[in-house]
Parts: C-alpha cells; sequence; structure tokens
C-alpha cells in the first residue's frame, strides 16, 4: 500500500442504503479540547504557590510516615502528628485533605498514599499511582503544586506522569448543565528543587506528550458506538493528521478498495453492518529513522457477536472492543510530537460486528490479506480475522518490529485478571515489551505459545480455522494471529530472510475499566498499551525510558 498525505488520502462515504443518522458532531470536537498545563520547578517549595499542594505519605509497620520534601520549611512542623490524628494510613489511593496553616503558600494540604513497598511494581510506579490519584481527587482545582518525592530525575517523571494522566475527566456525552459534569485538574507543577530546571523539561515534556495520547485513547473508548464507527474513525485521524500540519500520513481504504485488495477478514466481519468497514494506516516518519516499527490495532467499534451473538450483559461494554485501535492511532500521533527517531506506521483494523441477513455465517470460508483461506466457525471470533488483515498488510512492509493489541480475548481475563494484560510473540519482541512495561508502569504478563495447541486450528475445508481449543484459548488466539506475523521460524522454514520480531497483547481486561476509579485510572476506557507501546518505540530508537 502506497502512502498518501492526509490531504489526498481516499475515503468514500460507505453504502447508499445506511440511511442511519451519521453524528452531527465529528470526533475531533468530542476529544479533550484542552489538556493539564504541566510544569516542573526548581525552586524552594515556599515559593511555589498554589490552591493544594500534595505531599506523600508511606504506609510502613510501625504506621504512616509522611515522606517530606528536601524543602519542607513551608509545611507545618507537626504534619506527621496531623496526619496520624485524622487517621491517615498511607494506603495506595488513600487522599487526604488538611486546612494549611495561615500564611501558608496554598490553602490546603493533600496527603496522598505512596503504599507498601509491595503494592506497586516500582517506586515510580508508587509515585504515578500517588500523585494520579490526588490529580483525580483535585479535579475542578486550578492549580496543583506536588511535592512528592522527586530527589531523582525518574521520580520527578514518575509523579509528572501520574499528574498529567489523573488529570481526566470524561464529559463529552454529558449537558453542560449537568451537575455531573467532571472538570480536569487545570494546571500541575512537579516540585523538584534537587533536580535542575532544564533536566526537568525533558521530562515533563514526555509526561505531556503521553497524558495527551492517553486521554485521546480514554475518550475515544468510553465513546458511544453511536459516533464511533469505522467511518468517523477513519475521519478522525485524516483531521487529526491535518490538524498535525502534514508530519503524519494517513490513507484510508474503504469497502470497494479492501475487496479488491483481499482483505477478506475485514469484509467478512463488516459485512453484517450497515457501517461497512475502514482500514486505516497511519505513518509517522522522521528524517533520519534508525529502525522501523509497526503497531497494528483491533478495531471493533462494537461487538455483538455477530450471529454468535452475545447475551445481552456481555455487550454493554462492547464499545470497547476498538481499544487496541485507539491506543495504536494515539500512540502513532504521539511519536509524531515527540518527534521520536523511528519510523512507525500504525493499522487500524476497523469493523462492526453485527448479526443480520447479510452477516457471514458459522462456516463460511473467507479468504485474508495474502490468500490463505480461514474457516469460521465463531463470528464472536472476529478480532482475528482483521488483525490477521493488518498483520499481514503491515508486514508487506518489513518493520523491524511488529506489534498488534487487541481486547482479544475473555480467556485473558480469567488467567490474569483485569489489571493485568498478557504478552505473546517472539523472544525478542516479548523482551522488548516487558522492559517498555515495566518503564512505563503498565502490568503485562508473558504467556506462552504452545505448539501442541496448534492442532486444534486444523481445518479439513480452509488453511485453518478462526477457534480452536477452549482451554488454553488465550494462547489459540496468539498462536492463529502467529500465522499471520511472519514468525521468524515459518521464514527459515522456507528458505525466506527472516523476519522482524513479534509481539501480540491481549488487553481485554485492562483497556477498561468497570469498577471504581483507581491510581490515575478513571472508570471506562483505561488507555492502556499507549504507554507501553510508546516506551517500546523509544527502546527500538535507543532512547532511554
Amino acid at each position: 500500500m502506497s502512502r498518501t498525505p492526509a490531504s489526498s488520502s481516499r475515503r468514500r462515504t460507505g453504502r447508499d442504503s445506511d440511511s442511519r443518522p451519521q453524528t452531527a458532531r465529528p470526533l475531533i470536537d468530542l476529544l479533550p479540547a484542552s489538556d493539564l498545563d504541566l510544569q516542573a520547578s526548581d525552586k524552594k517549595l515556599g515559593r511555589i504557590s498554589g490552591d493544594a499542594v500534595v505531599v506523600g505519605v508511606r504506609r510502613t509497620p510501625e504506621g504512616p510516615l509522611v515522606e517530606l520534601p528536601a524543602d519542607a520549611k513551608s509545611l507545618p512542623s507537626d504534619l506527621q502528628t496531623q496526619a496520624k490524628a485524622i487517621g491517615v494510613t498511607g494506603a495506595a489511593d488513600e487522599v487526604k485533605k488538611l486546612a494549611a496553616p495561615k500564611g501558608s503558600p496554598w490553602p490546603i494540604i493533600v496527603l496522598a498514599g505512596l503504599g507498601r513497598g509491595d503494592e506497586a511494581p516500582s517506586d515510580a510506579e508508587a509515585l504515578r499511582r500517588a500523585a494520579g490519584a490526588a490529580a483525580r481527587t483535585l479535579s475542578g482545582t486550578d492549580h496543583v503544586v506536588f511535592a512528592l518525592p522527586s530527589a531523582s530525575l525518574e521520580e520527578a517523571a514518575a509523579v509528572a506522569e501520574g499528574a498529567a494522566l489523573g488529570a481526566y475527566a470524561f464529559s463529552a456525552q454529558k449537558a453542560k448543565t449537568a451537575h455531573s459534569v467532571g472538570t480536569a485538574l487545570k494546571r500541575a507543577t512537579v516540585a523538584a528543587p534537587e533536580l535542575g530546571a532544564k533536566e526537568l523539561a525533558a521530562a515533563v515534556d514526555r509526561a505531556g506528550v503521553l497524558g495527551r495520547a492517553v486521554a485521546r485513547a480514554r475518550t475515544l473508548v468510553t465513546l458511544s458506538p453511536d459516533v464511533v464507527f469505522p467511518e468517523s474513525v477513519a475521519q478522525l485521524t485524516e483531521d487529526l493528521a491535518k490538524a498535525g500540519s502534514g508530519r503524519v500520513t494517513v490513507e484510508v481504504l474503504d469497502e470497494s478498495e479492501l475487496a479488491d485488495g483481499g482483505f477478506g477478514g475485514l469484509i467478512g466481519v463488516g459485512q453484517g453492518a450497515s457501517r461497512p468497514p475502514r482500514l486505516v494506516r497511519i505513518g509517522w516518519e522522521p528524517k533520519k529513522p534508525v529502525e522501523s516499527v509497526a503497531l497494528v490495532g483491533k478495531g471493533i467499534t462494537f461487538d455483538s457477536g455477530g450471529l454468535s451473538l452475545k447475551p445481552a450483559n456481555s455487550m454493554m461494554t462492547m464499545k470497547s472492543d476498538m481499544a487496541g485501535a485507539a491506543a495504536v492511532l494515539s500512540t502513532v500521533f504521539a511519536a509524531a510530537e515527540a518527534e521520536v527517531p523511528v519510523s512507525v506506521t500504525g493499522w487500524l483494523c476497523l469493523a462492526e460486528n453485527m448479526p443480520s441477513s447479510t452477516a457471514t455465517r458459522p462456516g463460511d470460508v473467507i479468504s485474508v490479506r495474502g490468500g490463505r483461506t480461514v474457516e469460521v466457525l465463531n463470528t464472536d471470533a472476529e478480532g482475528r480475522l482483521v488483525l490477521a488483515d493488518g498483520l499481514v498488510a503491515a508486514r508487506e512492509e518489513d518493520p523491524g518490529l511488529l506489534i498488534d493489541i487487541a481486547t482479544l480475548t475473555g480467556a485473558q481475563m480469567v488467567a490474569l485478571g483485569a489489571r493485568t494484560a498478557a504478552v505473546m510473540g517472539d523472544d525478542d519482541a516479548v523482551e522488548t515489551v516487558l522492559a517498555a512495561s515495566v518503564a512505563s508502569g503498565e502490568d503485562l504478563w508473558p504467556m506462552p505459545l504452545p505448539q501442541h495447541l496448534r492442532a486444534s486450528l486444523d481445518s479439513d475445508v480452509a488453511d485453518i480455522k478462526n477457534i480452536g481449543d477452549r482451554n488454553g484459548g488465550m494462547l489459540v488466539a496468539g498462536l492463529f494471529l502467529k500465522e499471520f506475523a511472519g514468525a521468524e521460524e515459518a521464514a527459515e522454514e522456507s528458505a525466506v530472510e527472516p523476519v522482524g520480531p513479534w509481539a501480540h497483547l491481549d488487553i481485554a481486561g485492562p483497556s477498561f475499566n468497570e469498577g471504581s476509579a483507581w491510581g490515575y485510572t478513571p472508570k471506562q476506557g483505561t488507555g492502556f498499551g499507549v504507554r507501553t507501546m510508546f516506551a517500546a518505540i523509544e527502546l527500538v530508537g535507543g532512547e532511554p525510558v
């Protein structure tokens, strides 16, 4: 597929028979209108005024321990005693407020729990979560000063990221007069008097880029499926590219072009819907790229299960089935904004999976990009079909690293719960992704791709089935994708030059938060995966994270 600038990318309006009303407002108008004014200061804490100051409290066997900043003269000398008196424990997610003494630079002192040492995977992540919890609690506040431990650049960066991630409130589809409309924190200053201002600038800039990218992904996942559908997401991508002054290129393939190009996975999944599928290619190309990365995202904008219809209760969160595509879209634009020295392409595999007289039937055989045939035995195993098209198209451009990300299986949640994602694939790619996840604070766990499960995907009538053994369903899905990702061993067997490594991220659980907000994670869309993929791109480019 050729690269074309956003201004000349191809798109069509879809089927003439589609009389469903389209959104009156373009998606770009529903994204967060403004982002947090994030700053850092090397001034003494007492010289940074604001509406509140955030101080950390650690949970210890001896009780709560207030982590006073290096410059604590402006804080009450009895803050430790006051914390105990009001029942502060230092537990993770705990946020308590105190009135500051008269004459303080801030009227409120906020005590944010850092938890125990084993409650977060790293000290940096504990700081992210504490800053995020404080930012969420202080939504609607104009200016907050974060005096959490920031003796090192890593700590200051973590505080800045936590503030940027926690300062998010979804209100795009709420009436502006409704009392429930949230207003995000407007301004945050990270106090780091032990560090130089120049040292802090890059860390704060990166935190701002990530905050904006994650907010974009969260909003796309949280918005309702009547406004987020294949064509509207494709249009959004073009609008964002135009707003970015041409630094990102976009190509959109409509249903006719998908059929001509042999993209049978997208066509097969989307043919039951009145809103037809789209494949969107987004590209960031620096002047002198040191490496190339391709990201492929599952973008099922609503998943009814197709003719293998889901139970009603299982459909209520299926607007989130495009979280992988939302993460890819946001990551590519973040890479462009940060001007990372890596060529990055994103592939958004967009379709609605709906039941109708034109929908794919269980037992149908489809042909995906590249010509391989798939026997579709369960139309609710649709994500792997659209990803197969995207993976083959991405591999045709021979990227150095290939990553796909998807809300792929319920089995992922059974195995790892709602907060931990799975990563599978080639050893080199998995190692890179895991290192990136540790640096970013997103929780991923490596899972195997046992070859003995591959036989369950053998078909009597096609090259492969779309479902296999129910036991180990997450791993079986990974094995299916491996067939289309151009795995190294497959290339070696066919005497073809080995291709770049591939990793698959199953984010079914952590992409959507059905429970209460925690740390820097809001309800509904979480934006999971953006920070890990961004950090992986930095690692590939030789940048420290």
